[in-house]
């Protein structure tokens, strides 16, 4: 891999050093950071200027793959099944979706972001993700549901968890996400806001890649409690207590809307036996679904 150190990728897109590091710290440029020196690998530079390229009438750019990548969702999988859309799943976590989509891997990216705010997942987290993210300068946000996040424990809750708090207090042990994964942002918030260092709790490693990856450790006993959807916690037959709902959208390019493949899909998400299979499978709002909700 070529990486371009500060000085070096600034010239090589031709921007002020100042300039550059404005867009490190708005994440909006790929790069990673080594024995604290930021480093630029040259082939996602220049993906990232090619995925904002203004192209005259008639140039066309080649459609992305028909999968959604993103965050993992048991009611999104279904319904694309469901809908007949031929569109496939590729869960890796939110801020590795919007990755993907940058690179024109994905047709969409499925999101649940969270702020740092009092209030914790703000109704428009989201949507100030799309805007603050300059590299999508075409972006749509489409209403998927409202989920309902809590902590997976134990059948019958036996160390008496609630919070975070808890968890610091009897010591148990938590599963968590990968970084960039919506439920650990959401973790990061609520650590932030219990005034506690990540490294004072007892933490399952590896990350789990999933919510039912980290069901599953919750389940087996490999950790007492962590973070995922009610929906997770029903299918693994785990008490859930309840923290908050949260927006989970779908982002993506706005030629990519138009597709028929994200049409079967839309169309489908007014149809009874979502609503019904969302009933099912519990801890979802639909009332979202379908409707766009940001587009520049």
């Amino acid at each position: 891999m070529d990486l371009l150190s500060t000085s070096e990728a600034a010239r090589y897109i031709r921007l002020g050093e100042r300039k550059l590091y404005e867009l490190v710290a708005a994440g909006a440029i790929p790069c990673t950071k080594v024995t604290g020196k930021w480093l630029f690998p040259r082939e996602e530079l220049d993906r990232w200027l090619r995925s904002g390229l203004t192209r005259p009438a008639g140039m066309t750019e080649a459609d992305p793959p028909p999968i959604i990548g993103g965050s993992q969702d048991s009611l999104l999988e279904w319904a694309l099944r469901e809908s007949g859309s031929g569109l496939a799943t590729l869960s890796e976590g939110t801020q590795s979706g919007v990755r993907r989509l940058l690179r024109g891997e994905v047709i969409a990216a499925a999101i649940h972001y969270h702020s740092s705010s009092e209030d914790g997942a703000t109704p428009d987290a989201n949507i100030a993700a799309a805007r603050a993210n300059t590299a999508l300068h075409d972006a749509v946000l489409v209403g998927f549901a409202q989920r309902e996040q809590g902590l997976l424990l134990q059948p019958g809750n036996p160390k008496n968890l609630h919070s975070i708090v808890d968890v610091l207090r009897t010591g148990a042990m938590m599963a968590v996400r990968q970084p960039g994964a919506g439920a650990q942002m959401l973790f990061d918030v609520l650590l932030a806001r219990a005034d506690i260092k990540g490294r004072d709790l007892n933490r399952l490693e590896p990350p789990c890649l999933t919510g039912p990856d980290l069901a599953a450790a919750v389940r087996s006993g490999h950790a007492d409690c962590g973070i995922a959807t009610r929906a997770a916690a029903k299918s693994a037959g785990l008490d859930f207590e309840p923290l908050l709902f949260e927006n989970f959208d779908l982002v993506m390019r706005q030629r990519s809307y138009f597709q028929p493949p994200m049409q079967a899909l839309f169309g489908f998400l007014g149809d009874s036996r979502f609503k019904l299979r969302a009933a099912d499978l519990s801890g979802y709002d639909v009332t979202p679904a379908g409707k766009i909700r940001y587009a520049r």
